[in-house]
């Protein structure tokens, strides 16, 4: 592992690389996992990516989570040139507000507890799903979604998107989500 060169806010280390850590969780797993080099990941790079850090880190991102009555919590765990993967928890009735990740792909892998989702990836009308501990939800540039914690208990989720950095785009609802040029089926099977 290289030696920090320098540290950011909210206690992450940035590497001779250029790839940026989050202290808590720092270490040759999580390394491991971000592949510096890749400058774009597809959602089925993601997904592998939030199932593998959920399950290799849960007990470090067990204890780097906090929760906060106020509002979400959240720490970004790594950044490189490709990839962004974030540590998100949930109390009871915390929500998003509908939004879309401004082009990035991205995946969640719900560490504990349960989030309700609502989604929708345009033309397509806006679906409903709960998402349990262990599950992940990879998805592609155009899909919006607003999730929430409608249960009784805590959650916990990690979540990454490619490219990294993109400003998200808020909508008053879901079926206020503009279908894009030349989209004509919101189903990707």
């Amino acid at each position: 592992m290289s030696s920090p060169a320098s540290t950011t806010a909210a206690g992450s280390t940035v590497d001779d690389s250029g790839v940026e850590v989050y202290a808590p969780v720092d270490g040759p797993v999580l390394r491991g996992l971000l592949y510096p080099r890749r400058r774009r990941w597809t959602a089925s790079q993601l997904r592998e990516l939030t199932t593998r850090a959920t399950d290799l880190l849960r007990d470090e991102l067990t204890g780097a989570a906090r929760y906060v009555p106020d509002q979400r919590w959240w720490a970004r765990l790594a950044l490189t040139d490709g990839v962004e993967l974030w540590l998100l928890t949930w109390l009871p009735g915390q929500h998003t507000e509908p939004h879309d990740h401004g082009g990035a792909s991205g995946s969640f892998t719900v560490l504990s507890g349960e989030l309700g989702e609502s989604y929708r990836l345009p033309p397509d009308r806006v679906r409903e799903a709960d998402r349990t501990a262990g599950e992940t939800v990879a998805f592609g540039p155009y899909y919006a979604h607003q999730v929430h914690n409608r249960s009784a208990a805590p959650a916990a989720s990690v979540h990454a998107y490619s490219p990294p950095l993109l400003d998200t785009r808020t909508y008053a609802s879901l079926a206020d989500v503009p279908t894009p040029a030349g989209r004509d089926s919101g189903v990707q099977r």
